[in-house]
C-alpha cells in the first residue's frame, strides 16, 4: 500500500475513489430496460443467455427447488444463518418508529401514521461471490416493516440454479417469491413486470455496475434505497491500535472487488509501517490474493495526519460506507464522525461483524453517499402519511396564516376554501 502524509491535496485525491463510471454503461442499459418493458419474458431469457450463460424455462423458483437446497448445504451453515436472523431481527425492530398525533395549536391536530410499502424487490447479486448475507440483510428489515409481498432476484448459474445457500436465506428470511434473473434485466422486470413478475414499488440491494445503472435509470418510476458502488474502509487509528487486526480489517475488504477501496488515517507513523508489512504478509496467504493485490494497488493507501482531529477530517470528507475507530478515546471520535455508514468502534469490532452478525446492515452508501444517506433499515420499507384534524377553533387560528400567504402567491381558491368554510361557521352560529 501507498504510505504518504495528509496533503492539501490528498482529500481531492481521495474523493476520486473507485467509483466505476455509470454513464458509460447508461446506454447499454436503457436498451436493455427498453427490452423488457417490450418484450417481458423474451427479453429476460435472451438476456439470461447471452450474460450467464444459461437457458431458463422457469423464471420463478419453485417450492421443490427449495426444499432441496437444504439438502445441498452444511448444517453448520443454516444454524449460522439462523443465528443471524435473531440479531438482525433484534436490531431491526428498534428502528421502527411509533405513530403520533398532537395538539399543534388550539383546534390544530397532526401527525403521523406508519404503513407499509406493498411491493418489494431485493437484487441479490453473483458473480464474483455468492451473497446469502444479503437476502437476510434485505429481506429481514422489510419484514419487520410488515411489507405483504417481497421479490427476489438473483443471477442464475450455467446450470440455470441459484446457488442453494442463497435459496435457504431466502426460505428462512421469509421471501414470497424467487427469481432466477439478474443483472439490469432483474431491475426492469421488477420495476416493470412480465408475464411472471409482477413489479414492485421499491428495489434495494447491492449490484454491479449495470445494476446500479439500471436502479439509477428506474427511479422515479420506482424507488430505490441510494446508489452503490464498490466496497469502501476506512479506519482512523492511533499507537494503540493493533497492526495486524488493521491489516486484516484492509484485507477483508480488499477480496471483495478489484476496485474496493481501503484506507488507514493514522497520526503514528510507526504504525503505519507496521500495518503495510503486515498486509503485505497477509496478503500473500489470502485465498483471493489476486483481487486484493489489484484492489490494494489501484485503491489502497495509507495515509499520515498531525494529529487525530486532522484524521476525523479526513474521515468525514471522504464519509465512508465503513469505518473503524481504533483508538484510545473512541467514544470521543465517535463525537466528531458526521458522515459513515456503518461505524465500528474499538479493537474487537470487525467489519465482519456488521457484515453477517451483529444485528447492523450491511447495504450501505458508498462513494460519498454516507454525506446524505443511512444504511438500509426498517424505514426504508415504511411510509409516513401525515394527518390533521381542523375543528371551528382551529380554523379560526389558521385563517391570518392561509389567507394572506395564500393571495400574495395567487392561489385565491386557496383562500376561498378557508373563507367558504368560515362563513358557514359564521351563518351556523346565526
Amino acid at each position: 500500500m501507498r504510505i504518504s502524509e495528509y496533503e492539501a491535496n490528498t482529500i481531492e485525491n481521495l474523493l476520486k475513489r473507485s467509483q466505476n463510471d455509470i454513464n458509460n454503461v447508461l446506454p447499454t442499459v436503457s436498451d436493455i430496460l427498453k427490452d423488457i418493458k417490450e418484450n417481458k419474458n423474451i427479453a429476460i431469457k435472451k438476456y439470461s443467455k447471452k450474460f450467464d450463460n444459461t437457458d431458463i424455462e422457469e423464471l420463478k423458483v419453485s417450492k421443490e427447488e427449495i426444499a432441496e437446497s437444504y439438502n445441498e448445504i452444511d448444517n453448520s451453515l443454516i444454524n449460522a444463518m439462523k443465528k443471524a436472523i435473531k440479531n438482525i431481527e433484534k436490531f431491526h425492530k428498534f428502528q421502527i418508529p411509533e405513530k403520533w398525533f398532537k395538539e399543534i395549536d388550539n383546534g390544530i391536530w397532526a401527525g403521523q401514521i406508519i404503513r407499509p410499502i406493498e411491493n418489494v424487490g431485493c437484487y441479490i447479486p453473483g458473480g464474483r461471490a455468492v451473497y446469502p448475507s444479503t437476502i437476510l440483510m434485505t429481506v429481514i428489515p422489510a419484514k419487520i416493516a410488515k411489507v405483504p409481498r417481497i421479490v427476489a432476484c438473483s443471477p442464475p448459474d450455467e446450470n440455470g440454479k441459484i446457488a442453494p445457500g442463497i435459496l435457504v436465506a431466502a426460505d428462512l428470511a421469509g421471501v414470497n417469491e424467487i427469481y432466477k434473473v439478474g443483472g439490469a434485466q432483474a431491475i426492469g422486470a421488477m420495476a416493470y413486470g412480465t408475464e411472471t413478475i409482477e413489479p414492485v414499488d421499491k428495489i434495494v440491494g447491492p449490484g454491479n455496475i449495470f445494476v446500479t445503472g439500471a436502479k439509477k435509470l428506474v427511479y422515479g418510476d420506482v424507488d430505490i434505497e441510494f446508489p452503490a458502488g464498490p466496497s469502501e474502509i476506512l479506519i482512523i487509528a492511533d499507537s494503540s491500535a493493533n497492526p495486524k487486526f488493521i491489516a486484516q480489517d484492509i484485507l477483508s475488504q480488499a477480496e471483495h472487488d478489484p476496485n474496493a477501496s481501503c484506507f488507514l488515517v493514522t497520526d503514528d507513523k510507526s504504525l503505519a509501517e507496521e500495518v503495510n508489512k503486515y498486509v503485505n504478509e497477509f496478503s500473500e496467504m489470502a485465498i483471493r490474493n489476486e483481487i486484493i493485490k489489484e484492489s490494494l494497488r489501484k485503491y489502497g493507501q495509507i495515509i499520515i495526519t498531525k494529529s487525530i482531529e486532522e484524521s476525523i477530517e479526513v474521515s468525514n470528507k471522504y464519509a465512508p460506507e465503513h469505518l473503524i475507530i481504533m483508538t484510545n478515546k473512541d467514544e470521543k471520535v465517535l463525537e466528531k464522525i458526521n458522515n459513515a455508514g456503518s461505524i465500528f468502534l474499538g479493537q474487537l469490532s470487525p467489519v465482519a461483524s456488521g457484515d453477517y452478525g451483529s444485528g447492523t446492515n450491511h447495504v450501505l452508501p458508498t462513494a460519498g453517499g454516507a454525506r446524505m444517506y443511512s444504511g438500509l433499515s426498517t424505514e426504508s420499507f415504511l411510509k409516513k402519511p401525515t394527518v390533521q384534524k381542523i375543528n371551528a377553533e382551529g380554523l379560526d387560528n389558521l385563517k391570518d396564516i392561509v389567507i394572506p400567504i395564500a393571495e400574495y402567491e395567487g392561489f385565491y381558491a386557496h383562500s376561498d376554501s378557508l373563507k367558504i368554510r368560515l362563513n358557514d361557521k359564521k351563518n351556523e352560529n346565526e
